[in-house]
């Protein structure tokens, strides 16, 4: 008998609504839900891999501990009780602080892992913690912190009722919206030019987005910042500046007009690449369109001034009069509210930790992983000892990724929880996997507060856990239990859902779990509406647009791009990143549909730059960096500016691990190039765009 089962994808951030048609626990098809009143119907290819993470042969089912031949499979008991006794040894013999978490991508995807891991982590309690935030998006929660309170109160673009979208450095045809969660982005992004709108893209590359944009303008790697002062600037000189409903939540204007008035389009064309004139027609078409909006995103956070460019598109929008406005940028009120469940409110400001060997900052409860390795090796009080990483793989995924992979060696103590022997895991003395996607119960909590839309939708689980498999959340519970002593307290992913719906913003209103059941297809809460005045989180009820955190920054800037050194480099290139519709991150490269086709880890090059160097098109080249270097094929092409070269994220996969369809593809990661020195010093993000390289012919 044939049965539907509806659930959202959980793979990538876009939360697309799945129509999947079944038999006993075969797959018969996997398509869109046109029901689902978000997603419309939309989906990626990802979405019909969701199968060959269920069946894959390659994915662990049960513990396995690393023995001199090998991985061997253990129970759960034994696997469990060997955790909390090598934890408990490294913590009594050097402190709490030995132990380090390192939280990956996936985690934001799963229901169980986002309400039982926070607890898990506090059960340790040690102050090294570590997370992917850290690789793409702390600049955006670093700005929320300093100017609405919360690092959570994210602002998102109003895409559907906008006339003029400025994307820079994003590309969310292939992303569907990476902080902004847009399902079926180029529909959306096609009505807002039906409707006589227009989308323009800043970007080193002409992306799948910029193709289909009005107007695309190619920009230096790390520049992205001075642009924006010089579009705030102009928005000063011809008094532009339109604070609408917000004027009397705004304080520091005054002082940030006077730490911004040296940035003119004149002054930043040259660094930019982009004209002085072009710079003034895209802020004067911005401030004279009915409802505009600028959302920055990877390029722009995941560079050495990503802190800045976050703040300053926040103050554009802000400016322009297009913030917490219809088609402006906005805030959501979704049914599950991380922000008020986690309210700053009233609370007194703390003072920023440092790490302890490279005192880099400390933000949303953990400190940059770009030190991790720094803390694994370098010997004194505090010294990382002992490592746990929870559905993520450093190695692939985090600057200098080699180092860090080398440093595991000095460990007395390493458990995975992950589905697979991957580059990370196959250094670990214990791996525990979880069930999949599809064996899970979901619901998007971190999704649903970057929507563009309010919305709410509950996934159960399609097929019941094989015997003898945990979920996430079952290991974590276990974990937690033996690291603190306490019992747990019967809780579940579902009554803690529940919950939080009841007491949520549309609890008044019968919200419940019980109520999402009954709507399979997800419920549509509304566009999103101006809330701001009632969410921000500052003591004092005020958008702070010139915090001295900020402020102080922007002499570093400064100093970057107007000395009498500035030009100089020791590396011809820039290398940027960029996403591929097929894959997310490292995990998605076991999957045969996500890997077939043609060759897509390949370095993009400018025609010129190539000629230049005696390169054809699909030749093999050796791209070096200060930490490492990688053989690759060169993608001739003018979609890339000159002087920047592209790879792609998320390769690199199945070398010596157990992942057989990701070994015939590897590809080459561009971690192995991309340098653990190299950070945003406000933040300390990871800066993964702008690495200096030299290419070569073999």
């Amino acid at each position: 008998m044939t049965n539907t089962h509806y659930r959202n994808c959980n793979i990538c951030e876009a939360m697309c609504g799945l129509e999947i048609k079944y038999e006993g626990n075969n797959i018969l098809s996997i398509k869109g839900d046109k029901k689902d009143p978000f997603s419309r119907g939309h989906i990626c290819p990802k979405a019909v891999a969701l199968q060959d993470f269920y069946y894959d042969k390659d994915r662990l089912r049960h513990p396995v501990k690393k023995t001199k031949n090998g991985f061997v499979e253990i129970s759960w008991e034994e696997a469990l009780d060997l955790v909390e006794e090598k934890i408990k040894a490294v913590q009594t013999k050097h402190g709490n602080n030995a132990v380090a978490t390192y939280l990956g991508n996936p985690n934001v995807h799963n229901l169980g892992n986002q309400l039982f891991l926070p607890n898990f982590v506090r059960s340790l309690k040690t102050k090294n913690r570590y997370s992917a935030s850290s690789v793409d998006q702390l600049p955006h929660h670093v700005a929320s912190k300093y100017m609405f309170g919360h690092s959570l109160l994210l602002p998102v673009p109003d895409i559907d009722r906008t006339d003029f979208l400025l994307i820079i450095g994003g590309n969310p045809l292939v992303s569907n919206g990476s902080m902004m969660t847009s399902p079926d982005f180029a529909k959306r992004m096609r009505a807002i030019q039906e409707r006589g709108g227009k989308v323009v893209v800043v970007d080193p590359r002409r992306t799948e987005t910029a193709e289909k944009a009005d107007e695309h303008f190619f920009i230096k790697p790390e520049t992205d910042a001075l642009l924006l002062l010089a579009l705030i600037n102009v928005l000063f000189e011809k008094n532009w500046v339109h604070l609408r409903h917000l004027s009397g939540l705004v304080v520091g204007l005054e002082e940030l007009k006077e730490n911004i008035q040296f940035y003119t389009p004149e002054k930043v064309a040259d660094k930019t690449g982009i004209p002085s004139g072009k710079i003034r027609v895209l802020a004067d078409e911005m401030a004279s369109a009915e409802r505009a909006v600028c959302y920055s995103r990877m390029g722009a956070s995941t560079q050495s001034f990503g802190g800045l460019c976050l703040w300053l598109t926040n103050v554009f929008n802000i400016l322009n009069g297009n913030f917490d406005r219809a088609g402006g940028a906005m805030f959501t009120l979704p049914a599950f509210d991380a922000v008020q469940i986690s309210s700053k409110k009233g609370k007194p400001e703390k003072e920023i930790p440092r790490s302890r060997v490279r005192k880099l900052p400390g933000y949303y409860g953990e400190f940059p992983v770009a030190t991790l390795v720094d803390e694994i090796e370098t010997t004194g009080d505090g010294q990382i000892k002992a490592l746990i990483t929870v559905a993520g793989n450093p190695v692939l995924s985090t600057p200098n990724g080699r180092r860090l992979e080398r440093s595991f060696e000095r460990l007395d103590f390493m458990v995975s929880l992950d589905i697979y022997i991957n580059e990370t895991t196959r250094h670990a003395d214990v791996i525990l996997p979880a069930a999949t996607g599809l064996e899970i119960p979901q619901y998007d909590v971190a999704f649903s507060n970057l929507s563009i839309r309010n919305t709410a939708k509950y996934s159960p689980p399609l097929f019941e856990k094989e015997e003898g498999v945990k979920h996430d959340w079952e290991i974590l519970a276990a974990l937690t239990e033996r690291i603190s002593g306490k019992p747990h307290d019967g809780s579940t992913p579902e009554t803690v859902l529940d919950f939080a719906l009841r007491f949520g913003p549309h609890g008044k209103s019968g919200f419940s779990l019980k109520k999402l059941q009954e709507h399979p297809h997800g419920i549509d809460l509304g566009a999103l509406t101006p809330c701001l005045a009632k969410r921000l989180q500052t003591n004092d009820d005020k958008i702070h647009l010139a915090d001295a955190v900020f402020l102080n920054d922007l002499q570093r800037l400064k100093k970057t791009f107007f000395n009498e050194n500035s030009n100089e480099k020791a590396f011809p290139f820039q290398l940027i990143g960029r996403r591929v519709l097929r894959h997310h991150n490292t995990w998605t490269h076991n999957s045969h549909r996500l890997s077939k086709g043609r060759n897509q880890c390949t370095l993009m090059m400018h025609p010129m730059d190539a000629g230049n160097l005696g390169i054809e098109n699909g030749e093999l080249v050796v791209v070096k960096s200060r930490v490492g270097e990688v053989q690759v094929e060169i993608e001739s092409t003018d979609k890339i500016m000159q002087g920047v070269v592209s790879l792609p994220q998320g390769f690199g996969s199945g070398k010596n691990t157990g992942m057989t369809v990701a070994a015939a593809h590897p590809g080459v990661s561009i971690n192995d190039l991309t340098d653990e020195l190299r950070i945003d010093e406000l933040t300390g993000n990871a800066a993964l765009n702008g690495v200096g390289v030299v290419v070569r012919c073999l």
